[in-house]
């Protein structure tokens, strides 16, 4: 008995070891149709996994420059959706404003003519693609605000730029634009190509301020748990200032390249 059970088992082995070394087929089929099949040992495979290929989506094709390592983009944000299709509300009224704790956008004043001078404004809620109560408490399921193949700088890479132009002292003059900022625009020549337009903000309350004087925009970085980094230009400075505020004031956003 025990001499069945050796030649039995040496059986079993020998015949598992023929079919390991044999080829199977895997076939793939869409609709009714064989579209392609592979022929591969299952001794080769520890598993079959299906998955949906990576689709590299196409640079979205925005003015830019480079300045020193980095492209910027030469305009100001002005979408109305995140990457994905997902809207981002508009919110014109100044108490719903006050109180998000989601994205929205606006246009200085609530002026359309505005926003195609200037860009939207975002809170930071967008920056950050925090779109729904969910989000906020989960990054992985935050949205992209920027398009395809840009991101929004983060306040080192803000850094990058200002040390690259000289200092946060003398950056700001070589990224204002030569027109369109009120009397005196000190030191503008825009020698870097950053084309800065004086854009304005909607603060924490719902207000609206100084479009024409003040350039200001996002970082995608956190000071805190309520507040947020940011840069901004002067109309009677030639620095490139370095501040943080709170998460709900609306301020202009440019992208940087991936």
């Amino acid at each position: 008995m025990k001499k069945f059970y050796i030649i039995l088992t040496l059986i079993l082995f020998v015949t598992t070891s023929k079919l390991q070394a044999q080829n199977d087929t895997i076939f793939y089929w869409k609709s009714g149709v064989m579209v392609h099949k592979r022929s591969i040992k299952p001794a080769d495979l520890d598993s079959i996994t299906f998955r949906r290929p990576t689709v590299n989506l196409p640079i979205v094709n925005l003015p830019n420059v480079t300045i020193c390592s980095q492209v910027w983009t030469t305009t100001n944000l002005n979408v109305s959706t995140y990457r994905d299709g997902t809207i981002i509300p508009q919110v014109t009224d100044p108490t719903a404003w006050a109180n998000l704790t989601t994205g929205a956008w606006c246009n200085y004043n609530n002026s359309t003519s505005n926003g195609t001078t200037y860009g939207k404004l975002y809170n930071w809620y967008a920056v950050a693609g925090i779109h729904d109560v969910a989000s906020a408490a989960n990054p992985a399921l935050r949205k992209n605000l920027a398009p395809t193949g840009w991101h929004v700088p983060t306040d080192a890479e803000w850094t990058i730029l200002t040390n690259c132009l000289g200092g946060e002292n003398v950056a700001g003059g070589k990224m204002k634009a030569t027109t369109g900022w009120q009397a005196p625009n000190t030191g503008a020549t825009n020698s870097s190509g950053f084309t800065g337009l004086p854009g304005g903000y909607r603060y924490d309350d719902g207000t609206f301020n100084h479009v024409g004087s003040y350039g200001i925009w996002w970082s995608a970085s956190e000071y805190d748990t309520a507040i947020a980094w940011y840069r901004g230009l002067d109309y009677d400075s030639g620095s490139a200032d370095r501040y943080d505020d709170y998460r709900n004031v609306g301020f202009s956003v440019r992208c940087l390249r991936d």
